[in-house]
Order: C-alpha cells, then sequence, then structure tokens
C-alpha cells in the first residue's frame, strides 16, 4: 500500500495572505518485483557493462561504472518567486524533496550497472516498461517531474502567455479563458498528490497525472506542470496562474516540439 509523508508550506499572495500547501509525497504506483532484468535487458537492448577487472594488493577485484544524476537548481534565485512563493518552500521543496528523490535514484542504479548510460528521460520512459514500472521509475520520474517544474515558472510570470503560444490555445481550447479554467478544474479534481500538464500531441490538451507518472512514458511532449498539493490549491492553483508559470518557457518548448514534429521526428521530451 502506498504510504505518504506530508509537510506543510506557505506562499504569499500579492495582498500578504499566505496560500496554504502541505506537500504530500506518496510512495508512488507499485512496482513488479519479479520482473527479471535479464529480460529486461533483452526488451530495451540495454547497454550492459564489463565489469573491468582491478588490483589492490595482489587480488582481483571487480568494479563497474556507475552514471550518478545531479541535483539541477533552478533556473533563479530561491527568493526570486516571492511574494508568491516563498524562499523558504523551495527551500524545502527543492532543497529536501527534490534532493531525495535524485539520492534515492543513484542509490538503486549503484546495485547494478544494467541502467548505465541512459538520459534522465530516457530513464524515465525504459523503467516505466510498457505501464508495469520496475523500481528505479518512481525516483526518476519524480526527478524529471521537478526539473520540468521548477523551469515552468519564472519571476513576474503568469497573465496571458505571447501571441504564438496565444494562438495555439486559442485554436484548441476556444479561448484562454476555457483553457485557464480546463488547467484549473483539472487541479482541482485530481485525486491525491500528482501533476497537471499542458501538453502537445498534434494539439495542446491538458492531463493529469498521480504520483510520478509523467506524459513522456506515452510520448507525448509536455509544454507546462504544475506539482499539487493537498491544501488550499484552488489558492495555489490561481497563483500560479497569475503570478509564477513561465510563458516564455512554454513558447521555447512548443516551438522546439512542432519542429520535432514536422521533420517527422520521433517525439523526445522537451525540458
Amino acid at each position: 500500500m502506498p504510504t505518504s509523508h506530508c509537510v506543510h508550506l506557505s506562499t504569499n499572495t500579492l495582498s500578504g495572505n499566505k496560500v496554504a500547501m502541505a506537500s504530500c509525497y506518496f510512495n508512488p504506483i507499485s512496482t513488479s518485483s519479479n520482473l527479471i532484468l535479464a529480460d529486461l535487458s533483452r526488451k530495451f537492448k540495454i547497454p550492459k557493462l564489463l565489469h573491468r577487472k582491478k588490483r589492490f594488493d595482489g587480488s582481483p577485484r571487480s568494479s563497474k561504472t556507475t552514471a550518478f544524476y545531479g541535483l539541477k537548481t533552478p533556473p533563479y534565485e530561491h527568493d526570486a518567486l516571492e511574494p508568491y512563493m516563498s524562499k523558504k518552500t523551495i527551500d524545502m521543496h527543492w532543497g529536501k524533496y527534490h534532493r531525495n528523490f535524485i539520492e534515492g535514484l543513484n542509490k538503486q542504479l549503484e546495485k547494478d550497472d544494467i541502467l548505465y548510460g541512459y538520459t534522465l528521460d530516457e530513464l524515465v520512459k525504459v523503467t516505466y516498461n510498457n505501464g508495469n514500472p520496475i523500481p528505479e521509475f518512481n525516483n526518476a520520474a519524480e526527478v524529471w517531474n521537478h526539473d520540468f517544474f521548477w523551469e515552468s515558472m519564472q519571476p513576474g510570470g503568469g497573465d496571458v502567455p505571447k501571441l504564438g503560444l496565444l494562438q495555439q490555445i486559442e485554436k484548441d481550447f476556444g479561448s484562454f479563458t476555457n483553457f485557464r479554467e480546463k488547467f484549473i478544474g483539472a487541479a482541482l479534481t485530481l485525486f491525491g498528490s500528482g501533476w497537471v500538464w499542458l501538453r502537445e500531441e498534434k494539439r495542446l490538451a491538458i492531463v493529469k497525472t498521480s504520483n510520478a507518472i509523467c506524459p513522456i512514458v506515452w510520448d507525448d511532449i509536455p509544454i507546462i506542470n504544475l506539482d499539487l498539493w493537498e491544501n488550499d490549491r484552488a489558492k495555489y492553483v490561481d497563483v500560479f496562474m497569475n503570478h509564477l508559470v513561465s510563458w516564455d518557457t512554454a513558447m521555447d518548448r512548443l516551438t522546439r516540439a512542432e519542429a520535432f514534429v514536422n521533420l517527422g521526428e520521433p517525439k523526445i521530451p522537451v525540458a
């Protein structure tokens, strides 16, 4: 059964009122404990590294090469989103929870080199295993989701996107107001903790996911995402839409996504 750990955080609105947030992290979706790594290697053609032999004090010992993933910093100072998201919130959420996901993933990867050599987005897709996730998926996906989340915000964000993205939103949702209402509605109706995404898959659409799931496992291309907590969610989402969401980053991601689609290239995540 999933377990959860909650820490209450807060963000300030322009009027000085605090938006209460509880950061709830579940032990996410169950994973297959009987998946044989040899089968996984054959199925996904995972490069198995040869253990190199070294001699220490005359004794042969094996050592393996392990790739460690680093903790990416947000693209702004931790106090740059105030008064809408406090430095304390980012220090806790990025410095503790995001870091824990990184450290947990690296500890898992230390045990075997079968997953060595993948970029993070490739690792997420491989460990999702077509809907039958192996244990490394949860931490890998949470790291990817959080990297994407921090980059989905900017100081002085919110309001209405620039012309190109605005036109696409109006085309696919009827109006920006309709899009905003659907995005907020998705956030308010998600049970438990998870994510709401604006993603591109021939057209813009909104999708909500629970726990660690992200659209790249279905070969969709995410444009923005919002990490969801439990307390006072309505105010939190409203602050995000009005003051935090980075439409500049969203426009860049959409442009890159359209370039890959127009070229007929395989869909890849746009981080």
